[in-house]
């Protein structure tokens, strides 16, 4: 038995949080005895308990990738447990205390976005390049951008393994519960839907969703474009919204948590991202579902969506060309049906909560040269 401790320091359930979850669903119990380090009062610890998994809570650890006092409870903690692989998920204490203890580690890249100047150059480049490198044995990266961002940073290439996220498939409703959702949400028969899920911030390009629904409400067409998430950008997009005279065409939802009937609603998934996006877990959700998605090609996107095949993929900031996609979507059945069908073949292959799992699985048998 392969005793691994995964290491998080979120408080609250993040992206990176929703993937532990699914690793800890999905691992193999006759061959790994999985626990989880977490700060106190984390919003993770009812879901871990729940799975029959092993929790531990520690003080200074929240939301902090590096604290001198985490690290000695960590210390502490790690020589109690033994255990022969320590995950992190962007905790730096986490590596270090691990490695003081002679354990194995691995970390986990969950993002992507240009790294600076200040250690993609010069001095910083090699100095962050050398934590990095001492600090874990493999490191774990969800899209093959975020490989680039750590290469780009003086990450050794050799130590990194591309493990795309998974997620498991949510579950398709019925035609008249569709029907009643869509009602609930003010959508009209004749009208096609496109949603944006993501925090309201300025990255994630929601001005670029309104901007594009100006355009096709300009042209006749028939949609509801459903806007859920919140953030500091609330208010700008509201105003942008209220300005284009929109209201009846966009709506905003504001914080959900279970966006399993948004994405039953929805005919297609837009994602403006310019700034931070990796393996979009909403995107997988949605293709588990056969809904295609028009995205930027931005980050983890074009790992996700293929040109033509389960979506389109669009150049960043450019509203023109979000428009024309989504017509072509919502206008040809044909094309429409296609891209649906490749969605769910592409999310079989590919993005499986179980494919995911395994390829972290064949990570921990590489670092301690078991066989699978």
């Amino acid at each position: 038995m392969i005793k691994v401790v995964e290491v998080s320091s979120d408080s609250n359930i993040g992206g990176a949080g929703k993937c532990i979850l699914t690793f800890l669903k999905n691992f193999d119990r006759e061959k790994f005895d999985v626990s989880v380090v977490v700060p106190r009062g984390s919003l993770l610890i009812s879901d871990i308990e729940k799975l029959d998994v092993k929790v531990y809570q520690l003080d200074n650890l929240a939301e902090k990738s590096l604290d001198f006092k985490a690290i000695s409870g960590l210390k502490k903690l790690f020589k109690q447990i033994k255990p022969d692989i320590v995950h992190t998920h962007a905790s730096m204490s986490a590596r270090i205390a691990a490695k003081l203890c002679g354990i194995k580690t691995v970390y986990t890249r969950h993002s992507v976005f240009p790294p600076s100047t200040s250690i993609s150059k010069g001095l910083g480049k090699v100095i962050n390049g050398c934590i990095n490198n001492c600090t874990a044995d493999r490191i774990i990266a969800v899209a093959d951008a975020a490989k680039d961002n750590l290469v780009a940073t003086g990450v050794s290439a050799k130590k990194i393994d591309v493990i795309l996220n998974g997620v498991e498939p949510l579950v398709p409703y019925g035609e008249d519960r569709i029907k009643q959702l869509r009602r609930e949400y003010g959508i009209e028969d004749d009208e096609k839907v496109a949603i944006m899920a993501a925090r309201l911030n300025e990255v994630k390009g929601h001005k670029y969703f309104v901007d594009a629904a100006k355009i096709l409400k300009s042209k006749g067409i028939k949609f509801k474009f459903l806007i859920a998430g919140t953030g500091e950008k609330e208010n700008s997009i509201k105003e942008q919204i209220k300005k284009a005279e929109l209201e009846e065409n966009v709506k905003m939802l504001g914080f959900l948590t279970d966006v399993e009937p948004l994405m039953n609603v929805m005919d297609v998934q837009v994602n403006c991202s310019f700034g931070t996006e990796a393996t979009s877990l909403a995107l997988l959700e949605g293709m588990s579902l056969g809904k295609p998605a028009v995205v930027t090609d931005f980050g983890g996107n074009p790992g996700v969506i293929k040109d033509g095949v389960n979506g389109f993929l669009t150049p960043t900031h450019n509203a023109e060309v979000l428009a024309d996609r989504l017509e072509k979507l919502f206008c040809d059945v044909g094309l429409y049906e296609k891209m649906s069908r490749e969605c769910k073949r592409v999310y079989n292959e590919k993005f499986t909560a179980y494919v995911n799992t395994r390829a972290i699985e064949g990570v921990y048998m590489k670092m301690l040269s078991v066989n699978a």
